[in-house]
């Protein structure tokens, strides 16, 4: 291992702040500078916010559905107030917990906005003046903004950005979400279920882009069963406010222009790296087209001593694969041979149902030269799933038909936020479907719906006839 080196970390948010406690862990002396909270974008206006209000969302559902069990539920009232205030007791318990994290390694925090002056030295302006910080190393980790569209610019009032949704002071009759992503899906599922009649405008052919069919038809079929209106091929183009009504105009890809009426847009087209006014350009860095920083395989930008990590190192922008790399960064930083390799990064997708998925899609893999063969066996036949009343939903295997080795696994159904963990760690260490197969899962939980997914590859699934 190196002799101890002064590092300066930008950004506090997944990608900086777990860079810099295992820099700090590995012997580093480190200070993190950020504008905003500790704990970045997903703590404190992302990731855990929106997880903590589809919880309350879905559970307001469940109990109103709950009839068929024999429970009947009287008079269940939304607090919006007390429900945003539980909400950001969570974040604030998380963020209280990594600034306790940082005392307790010695890190050192600066709250305030980093300007790169060179290669080893940042200005910091904060609340009481300038701080200038000297570093062997450099590591950026600024994470991303949501981007707007002409015409939908974000104002906090009639045109929230997914931190305004995130933080409603009341419940929209009817909001129009721009953007059928990941983000805007779990967003509008989550107004709807909490009273808000929903419409998704989204430009391309369906929802969730870029998504396995199979997953995705299922989840357009329950936008349709909970009354959420996904309007496809449509650009939004302008919009005109009229006391609390606003018209929203769209435009579909044939021409044909129409108008919506709601009294809430939230605007869900993406997010953006975040670099501006750090002044990259005075260590010698330039971001490409699409505001990314390129790096190497141990995290390093063309400036040997300066890092990039999180989503400003390129796609895809999710969290945990900003921790990876921020993991992979200390350990270069302190002199272990350390580098990013990993075959799969998981996505998770908080719809109603949920959707997970990691590895290749079915198409992918055709396109890289496997011979395919898939595996599906349905929640509808799990007796945990029939207990939790919840049995919409698959588990999808795509395998190797020669080695039989799994490429992905595509999951919609209870609680497969949680199962695709054990197809990632499948997929990392090269394991066969019949690695999983041959593996015994409890019973009656929902990872045996994985483990007969594994089954049905080779048509021996036994609680579904496979021809």
């Amino acid at each position: 291992m190196s002799s101890s080196r002064n590092v300066v970390v930008i950004g506090a948010g997944p990608a900086g702040y777990v860079c810099a406690i295992r820099l700090a862990q590995l012997g580093q002396k480190v200070t993190v500078v950020e504008k905003d909270n500790i704990g970045g974008t997903c703590l404190n206006v992302g990731c855990i916010p929106s997880k903590a209000l589809i919880a309350a969302g879905a559970l307001m559902d469940k109990v109103k559905n709950a009839s068929t069990m024999g429970i009947t539920a009287q008079g269940v009232e939304l607090d919006i107030e007390k429900l945003v205030g539980w909400k950001q007791s969570i974040v604030d318990r998380l963020t209280g917990g990594v600034a306790g994290l940082f005392k307790n390694h010695g890190v050192k925090h600066v709250a305030g906005t980093a300007q790169i002056v060179d290669k080893n030295t940042v200005v910091v302006k904060t609340k009481s003046g300038e701080e200038k910080l000297r570093c062997d190393d450099l590591v950026i980790a600024t994470g991303s903004v949501p981007t707007a569209i002409p015409g939908f610019d974000f104002d906090g009032k009639k045109i929230w950005s997914s931190t305004e949704a995130l933080s409603p002071d009341r419940i929209p009759e009817h909001l129009v979400v721009i953007g059928g992503g990941y983000i805007g899906l779990e967003l509008g599922f989550l107004f709807r279920k909490i009273g808000s009649e929903v419409t998704v405008v989204e430009f391309t052919d369906g929802a969730l882009p870029g998504q396995d069919r199979d997953c995705v038809k299922l989840i357009e079929r329950s936008l349709k069963k909970q009354k959420i209106n996904l309007v496809t091929k449509t650009g939004a183009k302008s919009y005109e406010a009229d006391g609390k009504k606003i018209y929203v105009k769209v435009e579909g890809r044939d021409g044909k222009a129409d108008t919506i009426e709601c009294d809430q847009v939230l605007c869900t087209v993406g997010r953006r790296p975040y670099s501006d006014g750090l002044g990259l350009e005075n260590a010698g860095l330039s971001v490409d087209k699409r505001g990314f920083l390129a790096v190497d395989s141990q995290m390093r930008t063309s400036v040997p001593n300066v890092y990039a990590i999180g989503d400003i190192a390129g796609q895809p922008m999710l969290a945990h694969k900003g921790s990876k790399e921020g993991l992979v960064c200390a350990a270069v930083i302190a002199g272990q041979p350390e580098e990013y390799d990993v075959r799969c990064v998981p996505a998770v997708i908080f719809t109603s149902p949920e959707m997970a998925s990691v590895g290749l899609l079915e198409d992918e893999a055709k396109e890289k030269g496997h011979e395919v063969v898939i595996g599906k066996f349905p929640f509808a036949a799990s007796g945990r799933a029939m207990s939790l009343m919840d049995t919409e939903g698959f588990v999808k295997i795509v395998a190797d038909k020669k080695t039989d080795e799994v490429l992905g696994v595509h999951m919609v159904g209870p609680e497969v936020t949680e199962l695709i963990a054990e197809a990632a760690l499948a997929i990392e260490m090269g394991a066969t479907t019949e690695d999983i197969a041959r593996t015994i899962h409890a019973h009656p939980t929902l990872p045996e719906v994985v483990m007969e997914a594994a089954e049905s590859v080779h048509k021996m699934a036994i609680h579904i006839y496979q021809k």
